[in-house]
């Protein structure tokens, strides 16, 4: 797969595994829509690959495993985002 296919992909499942990471975490967030998609896209590209590591990247249907380590990414890299001028 190329380059320009694997950012597409990831920015695809950003719109879903963004909003799915903010869903997850209580109250309400002051990020745009933009930054949740971005967010999202990092966070399942790095979400795949752990879930690769762990050999459940692939699996046949639905990858559940791999979706769930996405979405704690997501919430993470939302967390992260919302906490960086805390310090």
């Amino acid at each position: 797969m190329g380059i320009i296919s694997t950012i597409i992909g990831a920015l695809i499942m950003g719109v879903v595994i963004g909003p799915l990471g903010r869903l997850v975490l209580p109250g309400k967030q002051e990020i745009s829509v933009g930054t949740t998609i971005l967010i999202g896209a990092g966070a399942a590209f790095v979400g795949g690959l752990i879930a690769s590591l762990l050999g459940v990247g692939d699996t046949e249907g639905i990858d559940w495993i791999k979706l769930l380590i996405q979405v704690a990414a997501a919430a993470g890299g939302v967390t992260l985002y919302l906490n960086r001028n805390s310090s």
